[in-house]
């Protein structure tokens, strides 16, 4: 079944466009997904549209770029498609697609951003329903403008309520627990590498992490377990938002 569906996405990801000069993009890609839609019907495929999001003004190049993300369900399964275009005179020109998986129940929530500080647009969005209501998990995708594409972070889905941290110039991370995690880390290539982290439960644990993996521990020191919900901008000096 699965490689069936796989089939059947795979289709609808091949729709559109990629760079030549003598193929145009779709008028309408919402006809296309419903015309992909009802063609899979004939083999019997259930498959239902759930959302659509479009921005071709704010990401990567603003009003030279676009994006869409597909979510749909097929077979009771939900997977989102993300497409990612370029545009040339009178067109577009899809640049790279990523397709994947999604068990939230919620909306995608689209955020577009500068998660990296170059003065360009990166997009997230809600990808997995966490175990604890309080740690929202989203993919982040990176516009890499020497390419003039979107580079998947690869393990964005391990850094709950991520948002980028002016004062380090970085990633940080909030993870709701037993007590909660403060994580700190920088964009390499495709992945995020964690440098730093502030721990509260019962006592307030700060570590470094070298270039191994390999943490160091800073300072621990007792705290009130009651104060343990804190987000730190910086852990040195250590640091909370104020927002």
């Amino acid at each position: 079944m699965k490689i069936i569906i796989g089939l059947f996405l795979l289709v609808m990801v091949s729709c559109s466009p990629r760079i030549s000069n003598n193929v145009l993009e779709k008028d309408s890609f919402l006809e296309n997904t419903y015309n992909n839609a009802a063609a899979a019907d004939t083999v019997n495929l259930k498959t239902e549209l759930i959302e659509i999001f479009t921005d071709s003004l704010n990401i990567g190049v603003k009003g030279k770029n676009k994006l869409e993300l597909i979510k749909h369900r097929v077979f009771g399964d939900t997977y989102v498609i993300v497409k990612f275009y370029t545009k040339a005179p009178h067109r577009w020109y899809l640049q790279n697609t990523y397709l994947y998986e999604c068990n939230a129940l919620m909306s995608m929530m689209p955020d577009i951003s500068d998660y990296n500080n170059d003065g360009l647009n990166d997009v997230t969005f809600i990808s997995a329903q966490a175990a604890r209501g309080a740690n929202e998990v989203r993919r982040l995708f990176i516009y890499d403008d020497y390419k003039q594409e979107l580079i998947s972070i690869l393990n964005s889905e391990d850094y709950p309520n991520m948002r980028y941290n002016k004062e380090l110039d970085c990633i940080d991370a909030f993870l709701v627990h037993g007590g909660t995690s403060t994580v700190f880390a920088k964009i390499k290539k495709d992945s995020l590498i964690q440098f730093a982290s502030v721990h509260n439960d019962s006592h307030r644990t700060i570590y470094e992490t070298d270039a191994d993996g390999k943490q160091k521990l800073i300072t621990k020191e007792i705290i009130d377990p009651d104060n343990i919900y804190v987000r730190y901008s910086n852990y040195k000096p250590l640091k909370e938002y104020q927002d």
